[in-house]
Formats: structure tokens, sequence, C-alpha cells
């Protein structure tokens, strides 16, 4: 089938980012957060203390909620797709004032909730309503709790904006205007946008191209890192000087809280890793010997592998699509057909073209209950498992519309076991397919590229974060420093296996430099592993698991996620043990590629 791989950007606002109907749903929240500045306001609950004030203004809090995010994602989506439209910033300076305006209330709100005595509160939340959201109630009662005065938090809204804001907006600015050069074999040179850059970086079959690349790509890193290490020090130094004012010890604790975690979890997860990293080093190392190298360099590690005659296998659009549909369909008929109908109503910006931002993401579009996936298509297995990543993640909130707002909020490390568990389906199938032993060795390095990056490059990132905040608690880390921390923590994330490494990986991943969510990285491991055990139990019964699979996915808004994986799977996760059986699952696939390469190689 023919699908088309742009978004249709004007089924959201017409007009682009100067749309009359944008600025009209922009008005309509501040008029909605108007009148929920007086629902807030007059709320006395000593006066009446019946559940109604407080559904009604949970109610408009939807209503605010979903338009301004909808006109957020809109502004985003735009910039990300054409990032020369210096407009976006205009309006996303909007945007960001009505969040501010929202902040300020919610301050307010859960201040008059703390306020709250617990008998009454356990009364309230006896009505069925806020009963099905006494989850989120009870996190807001408990954010609430650590709240300065109503002035202070107000004046800290305020300075948002131009603050942690302001410098995480700052890096997708020089990013935008950032390009990187690349020699033809005819002595050409083009200009890459930078996702153009890593795209072919990592994935070219040619290790001169790879190469070359890096080598520029180290070097326009290098010009700019004197800004982006200002940048970030002083986005995490503001976050810190955040976490110490709402009297947080320690700079993990918000992360695991927003991940709804705890750090007897994260604990585990890491410590399986890094007592079972054998396999995979033994991976890199046959991987290096495939490709005739002693050692990989940073830039050969997610290089495609052909053994033979064999190419690399490439996927037009249409038939990546058409794939992903048809073994989507072997898990569950619900989960394809979703599939069928994102691909085939444009909701994927998939198009290979200068002047989008690099990377891969799905969100959310809550006045439509729908996603988007942005991502940039160029015809490799990997290109098509992170279709199936991100159509996973779209398929998580679809499951979700029916429940009440405020349990469709599911965090980050939840979130990764959807995308996980679709991407896995598809990367099983692609070397289920193989025709030959050389096209399944090339098959399984593309899937063992998951499992590198979670085990080995998510590890570095937050192996550096971790020193990098420890260190930035103590004052400003130098750019010399902020190189050493990065390659200090891939050579013990790769268990020093490589030929070279890249010291400015901390100021090239975007990652680094989000303002809403900080350490953007543990999470990506802990989906990986949960997606892989609750895959696990789908093979051993697979009749009607969708279903289970499903309800699974529906809790993931309201319980934190040790509650949910005991009620789901039956598992501990502050032990070890669960953790390493998903490590042995990715293992099998490093043993399988070696055995092979062994025998078509002798």
């Amino acid at each position: 089938m023919k699908y088309v791989d742009t978004w249709d950007l004007d089924a959201i606002f017409p007009g682009g980012t100067k749309s009359p109907q944008l600025q009209d749903k922009l008005k309509q929240v501040e008029g909605n957060i108007e009148e929920l500045k007086q629902q807030i306001t007059s709320w006395n609950f000593a006066e009446n203390k019946s559940a109604q004030p407080l559904k009604v203004i949970l109610a408009q809090q939807e209503t605010i909620e979903k338009r301004l995010y909808q006109a957020a994602t809109f502004i985003n989506m735009y910039q990300d797709a054409y990032m020369d439209d210096q407009y976006a910033n205009v309006v996303r300076g909007q945007v960001a004032e009505l969040e501010t305006e929202l902040q300020k209330l919610s301050t307010t709100f859960n201040k008059k909730l703390v306020a709250i005595s617990d008998e009454d509160w356990n009364k309230l939340l006896e009505d069925s309503q806020l009963k099905e959201v006494s989850f989120v109630l009870n996190e807001f009662r408990d954010e609430g709790k650590r709240l300065l005065s109503e002035a202070e938090e107000k004046i800290i809204a305020e300075l948002d904006k131009d603050g942690l804001t302001a410098w995480s907006r700052l890096y997708d600015t020089i990013v935008s205007i950032m390009t990187i050069p690349y020699n033809d074999k005819d002595g050409k040179t083009t200009e890459l946008s930078v996702g153009q850059a890593m795209n072919r970086m990592y994935a070219d079959p040619d290790p001169e191209v790879r190469k070359q690349l890096f080598e520029n790509w180290e070097s326009a890193w290098t010009k700019y890192a004197p800004i982006f290490a200002d940048n970030l020090n002083h986005l995490i130094g503001y976050r810190l000087t955040l976490q110490k004012l709402h009297n947080r010890k320690h700079f993990l604790e918000e992360p695991l809280e927003y991940n709804r975690m705890t750090k007897e979890t994260l604990d585990a997860m890491w410590t399986a890793v890094s007592n079972n990293k054998q396999p995979f080093v033994d991976f890199l190392n046959q991987k290096a010997k495939v490709l005739g190298m002693e050692k990989l360099s940073w830039q050969d590690v997610d290089a495609p592998v052909a053994v033979g005659d064999v190419k690399p296998t490439k996927f037009s659009y249409d038939e990546a699509c058409d794939f992903i549909i048809e073994n989507f369909s072997t898990f569950g008929p619900k989960l394809a057909a979703f599939a069928k109908h994102a691909l085939e109503n444009r909701w994927v910006e998939a198009e290979d073209r200068p002047n989008k931002r690099p990377g891969g993401y799905c969100t959310e579009l809550p006045e439509f209950q729908e996603s988007r996936i942005f991502m940039t298509f160029t015809g490799s297995n990997s290109d098509a498992s992170t279709l199936a990543h991100e159509l996973g993640h779209a398929f998580h909130s679809h499951v979700m519309n029916d429940l009440p707002r405020l349990n469709q909020h599911y965090a980050m490390n939840v979130a990764e076991t959807a995308s996980t568990f679709a991407e896995t389906i598809i990367s099983n199938a692609t070397v289920a397919n193989a025709k030959s032993k050389e096209e399944k060795i090339s098959l399984l390095n593309a899937k063992m590229e998951n499992a590198i990056a979670m085990f080995m490059n998510i590890h570095a990132r937050f192996l550096f974060e971790t020193a990098f905040y420890e260190e930035r608690t103590k004052g400003f880390v130098t750019e010399e420093r902020l190189n050493e921390l990065m390659v200090n923590a891939q050579k013990e994330a790769y268990c020093d296996r490589l030929a070279s490494y890249h010291p400015h990986f901390w100021c090239s991943k975007l990652h680094f430099f989000i303002d809403d969510v900080s350490f953007y990285n543990f999470p990506y491991t802990f989906g990986y592993l949960f997606s892989l055990g609750i895959y696990a139990e789908y093979l051993k019964n697979p009749e009607g698991f969708e279903d289970k699979y499903i309800a699974l996915l529906r809790d993931t808004g309201s319980m934190k996620v040790e509650d949910l994986a005991m009620k789901h799977l039956g598992v501990d996760l502050t032990q070890p043990d669960f953790w390493e059986a998903g490590i042995k699952l990715a293992a099998q696939d490093a043993e399988e590629f070696i055995r092979l390469t062994n025998e078509v190689m002798n």
C-alpha cells in the first residue's frame, strides 16, 4: 500500500505557526485559566466539604490541559519539521506564558489540598469519581507539602520562563543553525543538518564515511562546546537550586518520584546490568572481527554488518509500514488495526530531508485523542524498528483514552514498555524472516543495537549525569572536565572495549538539555528490560495475551511501578532476578550472532 511520509499539520491548525485558529485556541485557554483562577480562589473547603467544588476544578484543569497541550504540541511538531521557522519561538513564548499562569494556579490548588485534614481528605476520596483518581490526587498532595509559600512559588514560576525553560530552548536554537560538512569521493562538500549527519554517521556501510562524518561531527560540537557548557551548567544549576528549595536531599529524588519508582529498584536494575555485560562485550569484539577491525570505534558500534554478498536490508517507507502492520497482527488484532489507522492517516513525519531536527519521538494531541510520530526514515532495519517503537508509544496512549485524564499520565519508564514491546515484535520478525545465515547475521546485528544502547550507551549517560550532578553541586564544571566525565563514563559502560570514544556526547545529546525531566536515561533501560519480561510471559502463553497486555498498560498511570509489576507479573522489581532474566533474553541474540558469524567466516 502507498503511505504518505509527512504530517498533515493543517488538520491540526491550518496556516502553520501563524495560524489564526492557533491564536484563537490560545485566547480560549487564557479565558479558561481566568475561570479556573476564580474557581480555585473561591474554593473554601471549610465552608463546603462536599466533593463537587473539587470535581469542578479538576474538570476545568483537564479542559485547559488538553487545549494548551494541543497548541504546544503543534508548535513543537512544526518547529521540529521546519527548523528555520523563526515565528515558532514567538508562539512558544505565548504558550510558556500560559503555562506559567497555570503553574501558579497549581501551586495555590495544591496548597489548598494540603490544608485539608487527613480525616476530611479520606472522606473526600470516598466519592466515586475522586476515588478513581485518588492515586494522582495523593501525588498532588505530597507535592504540595514540598512547596514554598504561594508568593515564592509564583516568583519561581515567573523565573522559569527565562531560566530552566529558556536554557533548554537555547539548546534547540543553537542546534538548528549547526551543519556538519561531508566530502564525497568526487570532492564535493555537502552541508548536512545535524539529523542527517547523525543518521548517516551511524548507518553508512562504508567505515571511511563513518569516520569522516564522526571527525567532522566532533569538530562541530567542539566549536560550539563552550556555549553548550554554559548552557548545561546553568540549566542543571537552576534545577539543583529548585530541588534544594523544595527540600530534596539528593538530585535523584525528583526523577525517581517522577518515574514512580524507588532507589532500590534503580540499584537492582543497574547492578544486574553491570554484572551481566560479558555477552555484550563478546558481541562488540566479534563485530569488530567481522568488520576487519581490532576494536570498534564509537561510530562503528551501530554500523551495519554485511557478510558475504548480502547487503544490509533496505525498506522503502511503504514496505516498512506494511511489514509492521502484518507482524503486529501476529500479536493481536487491536495493535495491528491501530497501527494501520495511524499510518494511513498521516500521523507520521518520516521524510528524509534537510532542516529537520535529529531523533525521533511520539507526542500527543489530547483534544483529538490521537498521537503523532516524528522521525527520519532512511530505509534501514533500524528505521523500521524506530517506527514500530514510536507506534508502540502511540498505542499505549490509545488504549488509555477512555480513562480519566488524570490516570492517563504515565511516567517515562513505563512509557518505554509499550514502545520496546512493539519494537521487539518487529525485530524478531525480521530475524525470523531471514532467508540465509548471512542475512540473519545482518538482522541480528541491527537487533543488537537496542541491547548495546540500553546496557552500555544509556548506562554511560546515567554514569555521566550522576558524576556531573555531583560535581555541579560544588560549582561550575568546565568543558574539559565534562569531556573527561563523558569519556570515563563511556569507558566504564563499554568495559573499555572501544578504540575511540565521543568526548562531546554530552552536548550532542538532546536528552541532557531537556528542561522538564532530569535523568532522561535510566527509564529507557527500565522500559527495555520490563518489556522483555512481559514479552517472555507472552511467549509462554500467547493466546489472548493482547488483552492482558492492554490491562497492564491501562494501569501505568495510576500505580507505582513496583505495584504494577507485582499485580500483573507477580515479580519484585527491587531484586536483581527479574532484571537478569530480561538481560539473558537479550544475550541470546548476542550468542546467536557470534555462533553464526563463526560458522560463516571459518
